[in-house]
């Protein structure tokens, strides 16, 4: 309810970048919409879509049309309450026993400052390989139907322990803290453009990947947007848009 209070908020205050406006209106009913980052960063373009309204349909459609890797997003405040670490902390806090995970701790990211955003892969006890459209579609939404509820986060959980199994086939991302402020990658940007939508703040995402080897380009992805009616908008325009959507609703994650 309280991210449906602040989007009705920031709504009636209007957004000025007509192609945000769609962006939000289209993710608020369960649409994908596409989201490049940078021009100095990874100048790619992911699929993105609530985690919430993820169907196996959605799913397929990533995995042809996007083809990168699958991931949803956790707010940072709820992975650490939960105490779902990043994956990189996991590897090096074993580095002791396991060497090598000590020796390739990722230093070296080139377009970026800061540590990965990948957390733990999760699958549904209910699912059976985990892998299929209709295995993932399921792990998803009823991960952000969990992490979401109205519970300590101690019982949060004993709930993700009881419903999910670790590792599994759907990546998890952990937001950044201070969203937006320190790190500007599709983790954050896809995970502010749900606050602002006023959805339950976990994002799908995906890649978009060109048949060169290579990741789709800017254009490629435009033109596809295009093509397929669905809204696409830089990182440049959702920096601008959360700036207007934090002074308006003093939101603090």
């Amino acid at each position: 309810m309280t991210y449906i209070i602040l989007y009705w908020r920031y709504k009636h205050n209007q957004v000025e970048n007509m192609g945000m406006e769609q962006a939000l209106d289209a993710v608020k009913n369960g649409k994908i919409i596409l989201v490049y980052d940078f021009d100095n960063r990874e100048r790619e373009s992911d699929m993105t879509v609530a985690s919430q309204f993820i169907t196996k349909e959605i799913i397929c459609q990533m995995r042809h049309d996007a083809g990168g890797l699958l991931c949803t997003t956790t707010p940072a405040k709820i992975a650490k309450g939960v105490g779902l670490p990043y994956l990189s902390d996991v590897f090096w806090d074993a580095r002791d026993k396991y060497q090598v995970l000590g020796l390739m701790a990722p230093t070296d990211i080139p377009y970026d400052n800061t540590k990965s955003s990948f957390g733990v892969t999760i699958n549904h006890r209910d699912t059976y390989t985990g892998i299929t459209d209709h295995d993932r579609a399921l792990t998803v939404r009823e991960y952000a139907k969990t992490i979401f509820q109205n519970k300590p986060y101690e019982q949060i959980a004993q709930d993700l322990g009881k419903d999910f199994r670790c590792p599994g086939h759907v990546h998890l991302l952990n937001a950044s803290e201070h969203l937006l402020q320190n790190r500007h990658g599709h983790t954050e940007l896809c995970s502010a453009i749900m606050y602002m939508a006023g959805v339950l703040p976990s994002a799908t995402i995906c890649e978009m990947m060109g048949d060169d080897g290579n990741s789709n380009t800017k254009q490629n992805c435009m033109d596809y947007a295009k093509q397929h009616g669905i809204p696409y908008v830089t990182g440049d325009e959702v920096l601008a848009a959360w700036a207007d959507f934090k002074k308006k609703t003093h939101l603090d994650v």
